[in-house]
């Protein structure tokens, strides 16, 4: 599998570019700013070169002026990459300097009487791409009276020398400060998520042997707080979860070996030489209530694997709870009176509830009751009917449950004598099953036990209000 880099990599190439395009764009409009300067520099120059020759030109002898004075025209311009041209109109030049015979450009003059401004500059680019200024201007002369027509221009080559240099000054700059900022960010990146790489070994060392161990970061970023913090309630999640499916594994295990080695060492018995044909039915009964007694249990665990790991699909109607708890009494007759109870019923009212799953949360309840409920006692079943939900409960006279055994009685398997295991005939799950019916149905399950008397309670929310 391809990796990618590293978080504190792409950091340090994040900060590069931002630096860089940071950098680059003050500098650009920095050389922008240079350009527009520089350009309205020359073009001004130029202009105000025009306007001296326009004004010397209009209050000098022309012709006398060229011949004694050739050279001045020359020294006005300043540069060898400069032309100037003068001339009478139609007409051979009567002042031609141009040392870098660069081309003249055509362009109409601005009149005599029209002031030159910076519009009246032409801006064009050589055959080697560096710009070029023209201005082409008429001057009046006084002696002779006549116009003349004066085309001056200057190649940027100095400029451009000057402007390319800023601007690869300008690019060192910005990949200079890119990398500055690479190796800044790096080294900021990877001190700032040293926390995570104590955290990554904090939890390489987690294993199923040490899931008691939390992960401790005094120091950690409030950032990470809510991580760390979640991580540790996922720990104390699993190291629950695995305690109990250790505990579920080694209960599940002895209550399948009971009956198992029943059976066997009967059989064994039974073969182990010839017998009778009452023995033989006495031994096929007795296997039959162990296998029971399996079915029975898989059946629970089935139930509940459905129940917890599943989207289990229930339907709820609204049940009349006197209905309900008169079938449940019916069922429980015998039981009941084997045992020496009686079965009092108080309440009624609507549940919206699975019948199915009521029936069973109930029966498991009552069948815990009259288990355990002292001879000659009463068992209460009662109905409470309020806004948010209806309220059932079922109370028996009895040992008292210690309370540090109430809030474990519906885990499974959980017993709260074990000596009672193998006498009780139960399987450790009916509990269990009716946490997980109230869970699918939205609702809550309580325990309690005080003076002899122990309460379960079942609460189911009223239904909803259809959209």
């Amino acid at each position: 599998m391809r990796r990618g880099h590293s978080l504190i990599t792409r950091l340090a190439l994040l900060f590069a570019l931002l630096s860089f395009g940071v950098v680059g764009a003050v500098g650009y409009a920095l050389y922008r700013g240079m350009e527009v300067q520089l350009s309205l520099r020359d073009d001004a120059a130029l202009v105000n070169r025009v306007d001296q020759l326009r004004t010397l030109l209009r209050d000098a002898d022309v012709l006398d002026l060229i011949h004694t004075k050739p050279q001045l025209f020359a020294n006005m311009l300043g540069n060898h990459e400069s032309l100037l041209t003068v001339k009478f109109a139609g007409e051979a030049p009567l002042v031609d300097v141009n040392p870098g015979h660069s081309p003249v450009p055509d362009m109409a003059p601005v009149p005599a009487n029209a002031p030159l401004t910076l519009g009246a500059v032409q801006h064009t680019l050589g055959a080697d791409g560096v710009p070029f200024i023209a201005v082409a201007a008429s001057a009046a002369t006084t002696d002779p009276r006549r116009e003349l027509h004066i085309v001056t221009g200057r190649l940027m080559s100095e400029r451009t020398r000057l402007l390319r240099g800023y601007r690869d000054q300008i690019i060192a700059l910005a990949l200079g400060a890119a990398m500055l900022m690479a190796l800044v960010a790096f080294s900021v990146a990877r001190r700032g998520l040293r926390p995570l790489s104590r955290l990554a070994d904090q939890t390489a060392a987690i294993g199923i042997a040490s899931l008691s161990v939390r992960i401790a970061q005094p120091d950690a970023p409030r950032e990470l707080a809510p991580l760390i913090a979640n991580f540790n309630g996922m720990l104390d999640r699993l190291e629950t979860s695995f305690t109990q499916l250790s505990q579920v594994s080694a209960d599940m295990a002895h209550d399948l070996r009971t009956p198992i080695g029943n059976m066997l060492g009967q059989i064994e018995v039974g073969l182990g030489q010839l017998r009778d044909a009452g023995y033989y039915q006495k031994l096929l009964g007795s296997n039959f209530e162990e296998l029971q007694r399996l079915s029975k249990m898989i059946n629970n665990m089935l139930f509940l694997a459905r129940a917890e790991h599943a989207d289990h699909a229930i339907e709820r109607k609204l049940l009349d709870v006197g209905e309900e708890l008169q079938l449940i009494g019916e069922y429980f007759e015998g039981p009941a009176e084997e045992r020496d109870v009686r079965l009092v019923f108080h309440g009624g009212g609507t549940v919206w509830a699975d019948p199915t799953l009521l029936r069973r949360a109930l029966a498991n309840l009552l069948a815990n009751a009259v288990r355990y409920a002292d001879a000659g006692s009463e068992i209460m079943l009662t109905s409470e009917q309020g806004a948010a939900g209806t309220t059932l409960s079922v109370e028996n006279r009895g040992p008292t449950i210690a309370p540090q055994h109430l809030a474990r009685l519906f885990d499974r398997y959980y017993r709260v004598d074990p000596s009672r295991h193998e006498s009780s005939g139960a399987s450790g799950l009916g509990l269990s099953i009716v946490r997980s019916i109230m869970a699918l149905h939205q609702g809550t399950w309580d325990a309690s036990s005080d003076a002899g008397a122990t309460r379960f309670t079942l609460f189911f929310p009223v239904r909803p209000p259809a959209n």
